[in-house]
């Protein structure tokens, strides 16, 4: 078995509108390992949630998705049909969406929802099928799980839904999992509590864990790897200590500076900002797209597209021309 659960190779999606070609994502690569959590964190629009729509093939009919690998635990999944890919979405990759009640369909129980799950992909009905949906949602932490098979969602509150959302994913076992900003819509609380019960349950399962967040809480607290994004593309990727002791990219270094620091934030003290804005994605790019909005940007910033250097040992990957010398001696690194 392949410890390399998940490889992307030069994804890209664009989006044909009326004023243009919309790029929304650009020359994305990115990988994870059996047990490892990968964060990809970026502000809003910058392609998290359509990368991770790309992997599981579920982008809109009218993108255009191209890259040059997809690989699933060692096997290419890259010219599978549609029905060969939903055979491996739910079953060998599953996904756990932002909001649990438009992810669930209100029509039907819980039960009834897990159970087709069940026999969809391991043709398993009846009452083994109700045993092994009882027994997830008792291992997701829900009390009373032979009620709850047969409510509707509306009947379950907003965190009893996300831990059934992830019952649900758990049921076949993948070996890797998407979670598209999975805590957004709970209290702070059952945020904390829903972290936590990936973390342990992608331990046992020995899975591979997809982390889309906007939250550099989130990140810190969960992420082995993470890969931070700015319009469309990855700016620089490395292990979670490296970007959070040392980020190399100028964007990075100002998401960090956005952060207040206990003991060392003052109260009332304004916090840090990044000035400008993101650059439209429509139409053609060249440069890099974080050069208006950087202390750092020279000519050669927006003469040719920047790509991102390869991580060297200690060192992670950043998308910028200056060296890592150079942006230490101008207080970036």
């Amino acid at each position: 078995m392949s410890n390399r659960v998940l490889n992307v190779e030069n994804l890209t999606v664009d989006i044909p509108l009326a004023t243009g070609v919309l790029h929304a994502v650009d020359d994305v690569s990115l990988h994870v390992d059996r047990g490892e959590t990968l964060c990809i964190v970026g502000e809003s629009g910058c392609g998290k949630s359509l990368t991770s729509l790309a992997i599981m093939d579920l982008l809109p009919k009218k993108a255009i998705r191209r890259l040059s690998a997809l690989d699933l635990g060692g096997e290419s999944i890259l010219e599978y049909s549609e029905r060969e890919m939903s055979d491996v979405r739910g079953n060998k990759m599953g996904m756990i969406f932002q909001e649990p009640m438009t992810s669930l369909n209100p029509s039907f129980t819980i039960g009834n929802q897990m159970i087709e799950t069940l026999h969809r992909h391991k043709n398993m009905s009846g009452v083994a099928a109700r045993d092994l949906a009882k027994k997830m949602l008792e291992k997701v932490g829900i009390t009373a799980a032979e009620q709850r098979l047969g409510q509707y969602p509306h009947q379950l509150s907003g965190g009893l839904r996300q831990r059934v959302m992830i019952a649900m994913t758990l049921l076949c076992e993948p070996e890797l999992i998407i979670a598209d900003e999975p805590t957004t819509a709970l209290d702070v609380t059952i945020q904390a509590q829903i972290l936590l019960l990936l973390k342990e349950l992608q331990t046992e399962f020995d899975m591979g864990l997809v982390l889309i967040t906007h939250d550099l809480g989130v990140v810190a607290r969960i992420a082995t790897r993470v890969a931070v994004m700015y319009a469309g593309q990855i700016v620089e990727e490395g292990t979670a200590q490296q970007i959070f002791e040392n980020p190399l990219h100028p964007y990075t270094r100002g998401l960090m500076g956005c952060i207040p620091v206990p003991g060392k934030t003052k109260r009332g003290e304004p916090l840090g900002s990044i000035p400008g804005m993101v650059p439209s994605l429509i139409g053609e790019f060249t440069g890099c797209r974080f050069a208006d909005r950087c202390d750092l940007a020279k000519t050669v910033c927006r003469q040719s597209d920047i790509r991102l250097r390869d991580p060297k040992t200690k060192i992670q990957g950043y998308r910028c021309v200056h060296e890592v010398k150079d942006l230490a001696n101008n207080g970036v690194a």
